[in-house]
């Protein structure tokens, strides 16, 4: 299955022996930190936008906002579980400067340019309302 996240997209933020070391030569450990930094970002984006539409697109169609935030949230749980959390101040700035983003954009200050939900009931589940009845008699 192909990943959202490739390793290229890492070296834009961390040199390939960083990402080697933080995950402790383990790929599979960066996998799982990346599907709990998407579940958390979809956490955040769900009542907004099409968060499935959003993380099933892959290379240039993806938008780079999210692909650095989700490698954020996911150097930072590779930093959270190693011994002496090496880097682990620098990480928590990423970290934390990446939930403020989610936060505003999930209270509307910020709209980024993501897929939406479409058809009646993606404007119900954006609203939170019934479609508008006409009472006219």
């Amino acid at each position: 299955m192909e990943r959202y996240l490739t390793e290229l997209d890492y070296q834009a933020v961390i040199a390939a022996t960083q990402l080697e070391a933080i995950q402790q030569s383990n790929p599979q450990k960066r996998e799982l930190a990346e599907d709990m930094a998407i579940d958390e970002i979809k956490g955040y984006l769900r009542d907004r936008f099409d968060v499935d539409s959003i993380f099933a697109e892959r290379d240039s169609t993806r938008s780079q906002i999210i692909v650095m935030i989700t490698i954020d949230i996911t150097l930072y749980h590779l930093i959270s579980w190693l011994p002496q959390k090496m880097g682990y101040e620098l990480r928590k700035e990423r970290y934390d400067n990446a939930i403020k983003w989610l936060t505003q954009v999930q209270k509307g200050t910020i709209t980024p340019d993501l897929a939406v939900p479409s058809g009646d009931s993606a404007i119900e589940d954006l609203f939170g309302s019934e479609a508008q009845r006409d009472f006219t008699w």
